[in-house]
């Protein structure tokens, strides 16, 4: 069953977006509740609720649920909106020309609001925990402090990473507090560094107590990796008011970040309380199911209940109609995918590749029920995400129910072998490196995919290269990438090289010269699923009762537009922070430096 996020027995006065639409007494007063604070930071159950009510700004509907998981991430050399050639206030949250204006995101309730929601509910927690507690000696309410510790350093992460400086409240609003500007993100990355290692002696690790056994609820092996990914984040390449650079901040170094970032995600893969899935799609069809057991891949979730979320409603095969799978309504799923030549640079061998590049969607239903059917070579849907494989029927209008995963193992030997290749060569990296791709390649291809690929790299920046290769390979439809190119001062870069690989596929020259111009199809014994021959390059001799379809529609401005004209992605790479918060700052919040072309 889906874990409920609830608010048990006490009102957390929350962060909005008009402060002044309160009287200074408001923030004077200390925070009310049916329950005294110390009543209930002193009882495990009580405080429970309490830091439950942390996650409720995950789901608000113009939060993640509906705006931030929806477009962060995007457009990447393997990722886009597939409407991206739209010129609307969608399209331009992804091709890098956002306005502060925006009418997707300049609203008193979107994403940003809610995240300061989010963070005065965690604020709230951790002084009531610290102040009545116990913390030190009762192990439940240690626990909670570490999971309000964590959740709002998710919260200042995405905000960091979507908004570059952002203001920084770590304690709840007073009326001295209400307006504040910027801070600069190396003294945020500080703070939340320091209280994941904090937490992470507080949480136990996956399964270790009744806590921690759902994807749901915060582990040691979470924020252990968590507090790797914002160390490679802080010391990596990333836009600063000077341009694009690392941090300068000795504590942010180079040499620190990667050596706490490997301890971390060593300390994890020693604590054998994580693995891999044993096969890509048995992870990924666990991940539809909404199996929450924690001690697999995912190591934590953003919980939604089942009338919350739209994972699916956005990233999943895209559905014309209901159907036998979702009840949902028309046109549901297919909103994002990944580029089209994303599926012809996998090794044909590697098993990631059919789950995560899928070239069909669901068309009509006669009586209820759909068939497959292809779309075009410029469109593909992300595979890892189906209403197929659900074990239940999504049947809310908008919402699908599923969470998002916000950590999984592979990414903690990712970046257990990038830290490790910097720190000690390519040979520590291999070992990480190479349980990747173990997974990825059926045993017989792993002789050669991956012992003596990975044993010739014999430099770091080869072995760098091959990892951030793997990277795509693994993570695309995750919307992590965009970050990720981001600290290794790669984003217009491989911007760039993804908009030349379009074109070569258009063209079939270079490396897509032997990639197929017509697919073949027939549909197998069960009437509603294809068979698809033409993929695979190489595959041009028409198969006997398959019928053809034309496979090379990609058209110059979807190519063109992944980014837009004349702008300069590494110039853009945050939002801009939305008007209505700027008009509601007193002067403090402004955009100065974020619209460089």
């Amino acid at each position: 069953m889906k874990y409920k996020v609830i608010i048990a027995g006490l009102i957390i006065s929350s962060l909005l977006t008009s402060c002044q639409d309160f009287g200074d007494e408001f923030f004077d007063t200390p925070a009310q509740s049916t329950l005294g604070d110390e009543i209930i930071f002193s009882n495990a159950e009580l405080a429970q609720g309490a830091v439950d009510g942390i996650k409720v700004s995950f789901g608000e509907e113009q939060s993640y649920r509906g705006r931030l998981l929806t477009y962060q991430g995007l457009n990447t050399d393997t990722e886009w909106l597939l409407a991206s050639s739209s010129d609307n206030a969608k399209s331009d949250l992804v091709v890098y020309d956002a306005k502060a204006d925006n009418t997707e995101m300049n609203s008193p309730k979107n994403a940003w609001a809610m995240m300061y929601e989010g963070i005065e509910r965690a604020n709230l927690c951790i002084r009531g925990l610290r102040t009545y507690g116990n913390v030190t000696s009762n192990k439940e309410l240690g626990q909670l402090l570490g999971e309000a510790l964590t959740l709002r350093a998710i919260y200042y992460a995405d905000l960091v990473r979507n908004w570059g400086d952002v203001p920084a409240r770590f304690e709840p609003v007073t009326t001295n507090t209400i307006y504040v500007p910027k801070t600069g993100r190396d003294e945020i990355y500080k703070q939340l560094i320091a209280d994941l290692g904090e937490a992470s002696t507080l949480v136990g690790w996956p399964n270790e107590t009744a806590a921690t056994n759902s994807t749901e609820r915060v582990n040691k092996a979470f924020v252990k990796g968590f507090r790797a990914r914002l160390a490679m984040m802080a010391s990596g390449y990333q836009q600063y008011p000077d341009g694009v650079r690392r941090s300068t901040d000795p504590a942010l170094s180079v040499a620190a970040m990667y050596k706490l970032a490997l301890d971390e995600c060593r300390s994890v893969i020693t604590s054998g309380t994580a693995h891999l899935e044993p096969t890509f799609e048995g992870l990924w069809r666990k991940y539809n199911q909404e199996v929450l057991t924690a001690g697999g891949e995912s190591l934590w979730e953003i919980p939604f209940a089942a009338t919350r979320g739209r994972v699916l409603f956005t990233f999943a095969v895209r559905h014309d109609a209901i159907d036998q799978f979702q009840a949902m309504g028309t046109n549901k799923g297919g909103v994002n995918g990944p580029l089209p030549f994303v599926f012809y640079d996998y090794d044909q061998a590697d098993t990631r590749r059919d789950v995560t590049c899928v070239p069909y969607k669901w068309g009509s239903a006669v009586n209820g029920k759909a068939k497959q059917e292809l779309t075009d070579l410029q469109t593909w849907y992300f595979g890892k995400y189906r209403f197929e494989w659900m074990s239940r029927i999504a049947s809310a209008p908008n919402d699908d129910g599923v969470n998002k995963i916000y950590m999984r193992y592979a990414e903690v030997l990712l970046i257990a072998a990038e830290a490790a290749n910097e720190l000690e060569g390519p040979g520590s990296a291999a070992v990480y490196l190479k349980e990747i791709r173990r997974r990825a390649f059926p045993s017989a291809s792993q002789a050669v995919k991956v012992d003596a690929y990975v044993d010739a790299l014999s430099s770091k920046d080869a072995m760098l290269n091959a990892i951030v290769e793997e990277n795509k390979y693994e993570f695309t439809g995750e919307m992590e990438r965009k970050f990720s190119l981001i600290r290794w001062n790669l984003l217009k870069t491989k911007l760039d090289e993804a908009k030349v690989k379009m074109a070569d596929l258009k063209a079939r020259t270079n490396k897509y010269q032997d990639v197929p111009s017509t697919l073949y199809y027939k549909y197998k014994d069960d009437g509603i699923t294809l068979d698809i021959y033409g993929l695979n390059r190489g595959e041009t001799q028409a198969p006997v009762g398959y019928t053809s379809k034309a496979w090379d529609k990609l058209e110059d401005n979807k190519i063109t537009t992944l980014y837009k004209a004349g702008v300069n992605p590494d110039k853009r790479q945050f939002w801009p922070i939305w008007q209505t918060f700027i008009d509601n700052s007193n002067g403090q919040l402004v955009n100065d430096w974020v619209f460089g072309n």
